[in-house]
């Protein structure tokens, strides 16, 4: 398990970038938090336990930890960089955990213990194949107290081809239109990381666990809710849309 961590000054550079770049793909990446945010408003208590799942740098993580200030959060992921970055950058209230979500054990590593209010991730859960990813959705159905909810923001595809390439077109426009189609991407930023002597060794650390690649969008959106109901979850639903960019949240039994 990776434990390094880099200067807040030298993270908080890189995870501005991260933020950046992010946009990129998700123009609208600050509204999807917001709107994970009102979701948990409606759903939690005054100091709700929460997970973050593939939470990279932290950046939901930090922005839940401001909005919910007495929340006990623990974030999951397992690229050595992203995660030495949200070491540096994440308040204290945020619990950053080694582990792949791939692992059946990772719940057991992540010293889950107590039922939880909401579990939530962002751009993350797209790299999963199905069988992994209706194996996550079942352990995430046995961790959520009754009407706890899982969120998730990410960009999901329509079976349907046609409806699906209007939607991409509608994303890209919106980036276009916000002028974030200029930022630097994430090709680019992995490039940079590389050959920063800050983080030069947490790249190759990532390539030895043979993290990287372009993962696309996996899983359509309807197979994506097909596989939260036969876990357990009692609705499922997207709550937010911009093109092919949404908040889907699943509500436990």
């Amino acid at each position: 398990m990776s434990t390094e961590i880099v200067k807040p000054v030298v993270a908080r550079t890189w995870l501005d970038r991260w933020d950046r770049q992010q946009e990129y793909f998700v123009a609208d990446r600050e509204e999807r938090f917001t709107v994970i945010g009102d979701v948990l408003a409606q759903v939690v208590g005054e100091r709700p336990a929460l997970l973050d799942l593939g939470c990279g740098p932290g950046s939901l993580a930090s922005r839940l930890a401001a909005r919910f200030p007495s929340a006990a959060i623990v974030a999951v992921d397992t690229d050595p960089l992203l995660l030495a970055l949200a070491r540096a950058t994440t308040p204290s209230t945020v619990r950053l955990v080694d582990a792949d979500l791939a692992d059946p054990d990772w719940p057991r590593h992540a010293g889950l213990t107590a039922p939880l209010d909401a579990v939530v991730s962002t751009t993350a859960l797209h790299w999963l194949a199905e069988p992994a990813l209706a194996a996550l959705y079942r352990e995430i159905a046995g961790l959520l107290r009754p009407g706890g909810v899982f969120v998730n923001g990410d960009h999901f595809t329509d079976e349907r081809p046609a409806l699906a390439a209007l939607a991409a077109s509608v994303r890209t426009e919106r980036a276009r239109r916000r002028g974030v189609t200029s930022n630097e991407n994430w090709t680019q930023w992995w490039a940079a990381a590389e050959t920063d002597p800050d983080l030069g060794r947490l790249v190759a650390q990532r390539r030895e666990r043979g993290i990287g690649g372009d993962h696309g969008i996996g899983v359509s959106l309807q197979g994506h809710l097909n596989l939260l109901l036969r876990a357990g979850f009692r609705d499922a639903g997207s709550v937010w849309q911009f093109g092919d960019d949404h908040v889907v949240v699943a509500v436990a039994g």
